[in-house]
């Protein structure tokens, strides 16, 4: 709010002005740079240092190389995150469709037991993945009625997460929002379901699209216990647990480690930073009426 040429701040208080209110700025965004991103910048620069001791990370490579991450590439690492990219691309995929429609059935149609089938769904993230273990490990060993089993493959890392409860309750919220008249208007133009689903109602959704995209990704990407359940064979481990599984190698370095621990955070980065646009206006889009 601009009164008389003054800005007020959210406590109806003066902005504080001239070269000490500016100084205090740049200290405290310096601080929260410090905190923030100095963790991340010290693992980057000491990835390329020659680093013996884990408690010495440096800011300023004193010896560059990239001799840990060679060392890294011939310990398979780059393998694993290819399994892992693949884990996450078909786990997000899967996670979306079945978000979007889930969420088009509880948020547009009417039908006995929607609130129940919504509690339901809720009560699936209260649940600790210690829980879930031994059960999903017998069902991903004998799948019902295909009896088939897909533990030991990257399909067997992709179907449990291909159904996440938040992603469903983000997308029905989202979609409740979007006036019913919309409906109404297209099926009078002749829509079908699946037009008035594809054309009118999920590109209003891109916004929350984003938010669940940025959000499933890294609940996929993270994922340690679901490949520990998983994997038999070294072949089939996924970026985190292989890690883990370094860190246990006495002949591999601190380096190594800071190189696989870089090569885990960039994928998050890159997608954050590409939709970091959808997400915002995903998080604030009910944040304002009228």
């Amino acid at each position: 709010m601009k009164v008389a040429g003054r800005t007020d701040t959210a406590l109806g208080l003066d902005a504080p002005r001239g070269p000490g209110a500016l100084l205090a700025k740049l200290i405290v965004y310096g601080l929260l740079v410090a905190i923030f991103a100095g963790p991340l910048v010290a693992v980057l620069v000491s990835s390329l240092d020659r680093v013996t001791d884990p408690t010495k990370l440096s800011f300023l490579p004193r010896h560059f190389t990239l001799e840990s991450y060679r060392v890294a590439f011939d310990r398979g690492v780059f393998k694993y995150l290819l399994n892992s990219l693949i884990v996450v691309g078909g786990g997000l995929l899967l996670q979306v469709l079945v978000s979007v429609s889930a969420a088009y059935a509880l948020a547009r149609k009417k039908f006995p037991g929607a609130r129940l089938v919504l509690l339901l769904i809720l009560s699936t993230m209260m649940l600790p993945e210690e829980v879930l273990a031994i059960p999903l490990s017998l069902i991903l060993g004998d799948l019902p009625v295909l009896h088939v089993s897909i533990l030991n493959s990257l399909v067997g890392m992709i179907v449990p997460v291909g159904a996440w409860g938040m992603s469903i309750l983000v997308m029905t919220e989202f979609m409740k929002e979007i006036p019913i008249e919309l409906d109404e208007a297209a099926r009078i133009d002749g829509a079908g379901e699946f037009r008035l689903f594809w054309s009118v109602v999920l590109p209003l959704c891109r916004p929350a699209l984003g938010v669940i995209g940025i959000f499933g990704f890294n609940m996929i990407w993270d994922q340690y216990m679901l490949p520990l359940l998983v994997a038999r064979d070294s072949a089939q481990y996924t970026l985190p647990l292989a890690l883990r599984t370094l860190r246990d190698d006495p002949a591999v370095g601190i380096g190594v480690l800071l190189a696989g621990s870089v090569l885990a955070l960039l994928p998050s980065i890159v997608v954050f930073l590409s939709f970091q646009r959808q997400f915002m206006r995903g998080l604030t889009s009910g944040a304002v009426k009228g």
